[in-house]
């Protein structure tokens, strides 16, 4: 896929390991997630949902934002109920087309991210943030109730934890992000893109189809009881026992090897 225009609102690109990097390109407007944004950021997604050489998502912005939620002058200008839930059903599939792809996809934080954009960090797999960012849900304090963020980082933090900020609008530092679990680490910006590299080459390092799987049956699992959640984790741990790649991991392992994946 080739660079967009820097007119654009996200710019893609993508390396020769299948690495893409999916950058929020308005900074002017906060990177804000308007419904260019939205559909631009879909339209990649799907580009990378249909890509079989994919691996990682890594989910960037420029500017003095990651992403500062909502366009809240878009949304006044049609003060209507039918725009606003079509407006929060894309929103919610956009979310959604992050958990449901096959491969990890990896915020990279550079500083402020709050509302949707706060969702938007919380929905991906893994988040990077450097030191300086905040991170808040604040729809509150123009009277809106950050209802849909709300399912992302209830599910990232814990519930009274989650439900305070949603009360108070109140920003969160990186650090404090860190040890409520809604980002993996906190870096010094200028680290912060050499911490990434690693954590992708990790990753890029395992097999697509054990990364794949493992995703797909993290989320599911979270979502039901205990008991069901041991049925879905053994079922999906025979089929990837009984793949090649596991097959030849586990040889490799007895034979004192490196895999050949």
């Amino acid at each position: 896929m080739s660079d967009n225009l820097p007119q654009e609102p996200l710019r893609v690109e993508r390396d020769e390991r299948g690495v893409y990097t999916l950058t929020l390109n308005t900074p002017r407007s906060f990177n804000v997630l308007s419904e260019a944004m939205m559909a631009a950021l879909q339209h990649a997604l799907d580009a990378v949902a249909a890509d079989p050489q994919a691996r990682v998502v890594v989910l960037a912005a420029e500017g003095r934002a990651f992403c500062a939620g909502h366009d809240l002058k878009e949304m006044k200008a049609t003060p209507e109920l039918a725009y606003y839930q079509t407006l929060f059903a894309t929103c919610s599939r956009l979310m959604m087309a992050i958990r449901k792809l096959d491969v990890p996809v990896i915020a990279r934080v550079h500083a402020l991210a709050t509302a949707a954009g706060c969702q938007l960090v919380a929905q991906c797999d893994l988040a990077v943030a450097a030191q300086g960012a905040t991170f808040g849900v604040n729809g509150i304090d123009v009277g809106l109730f950050c209802a849909t963020p709300s399912v992302a980082l209830s599910r990232n933090m814990g519930p009274k934890q989650a439900m305070e900020m949603l009360l108070t609008g109140d920003f969160i530092s990186a650090d404090e992000a860190q040890a409520r679990g809604l980002v993996n680490r906190v870096m010094a910006p200028e680290a912060l893109d050499a911490e990434l590299a690693r954590l992708v080459a990790r990753i890029v390092a395992k097999p697509r189809l054990a990364v794949s799987m493992g995703k797909t049956l993290f989320y599911r699992q979270l979502e039901t009881g205990m008991e069901s959640a041991y049925q879905l984790a053994g079922q999906s741990m025979a089929c990837n026992m009984a793949h090649d790649v596991a097959q030849e991991g586990v040889q490799a392992f007895i034979d004192k090897r490196p895999p050949n994946w």
